[in-house]
């Protein structure tokens, strides 16, 4: 019995020191990002600035939420990057937002940095777009009657403009209202153009739209 407790003892006290000898949690992150950085390359229009990460990535990847105060930092951070479209011009041709909604190529490392074709924006990858939809993604909320469900009948008039500069605001950097949405910044990353982003704000707005039908 007084063997077995010495073996007893003698394991306990090696589990310990082994649990001493764990690194920290900083120290883990910094092992991480060193792995990231071996792991990865430039290649094409893919360079190794895509694993760096904005405090909004980072906050929103680590195994805590964000705290109130860090998230109410971000989402300022966020709108501090918009930009409204020049000249004012926030909408375009539904028609073009729908084939861009519907695209989801783009940003890889065969593209060229000069590609005679734009990215899309895979919006059905996340959300229901119109009734006829039958496949679509719902990581995000259904965007079906968007426009119809704000109240916009005439996107010309007044009265549309709050919700037409939200929109944009939200396409253009969504962690402006929210600090760890999982949607593309498609403005502030550049993954869709001042013209690209009219079309589809025109698809989620325009009454004539088959996402307001």
């Amino acid at each position: 019995m007084n063997k077995n407790l010495t073996y007893l003892a003698g394991a306990v006290a090696l589990v310990l020191a082994g649990c001493a000898s764990l690194p920290s949690s900083k120290e883990l992150d910094a092992e991480t990002t060193a792995l990231m950085k071996a792991s990865f390359r430039d290649q094409g229009i893919a360079k190794m600035d895509r694993i760096e990460q904005d405090l909004g990535q980072s906050a929103c990847s680590s195994d805590k939420p964000p705290t109130d105060a860090v998230a109410e930092q971000i989402m300022n951070q966020a709108k501090a990057t918009v930009k409204w479209p020049a000249g004012g011009q926030y909408l375009g041709d539904w028609r073009e937002g729908e084939k861009i909604a519907q695209n989801g190529r783009g940003m890889t490392w065969t593209d060229s940095s000069t590609a005679t074709s734009a990215n899309g924006g895979s919006c059905y990858n996340c959300h229901q777009m119109s009734k006829a939809e039958v496949s679509f993604g719902t990581i995000g909320p259904s965007l079906y009657n968007y426009g119809k469900n704000r109240g916009v009948s005439d996107v010309m008039a007044p009265t549309a403009q709050p919700i037409i500069e939200y929109t944009w605001t939200k396409l253009f950097n969504s962690k402006s209202y929210a600090a760890c949405s999982n949607m593309p910044r498609f403005g502030h990353a550049k993954l869709l153009d001042d013209k690209q982003m009219a079309h589809v704000m025109s698809l989620l707005l325009d009454p004539k739209s088959p996402v307001n039908q």
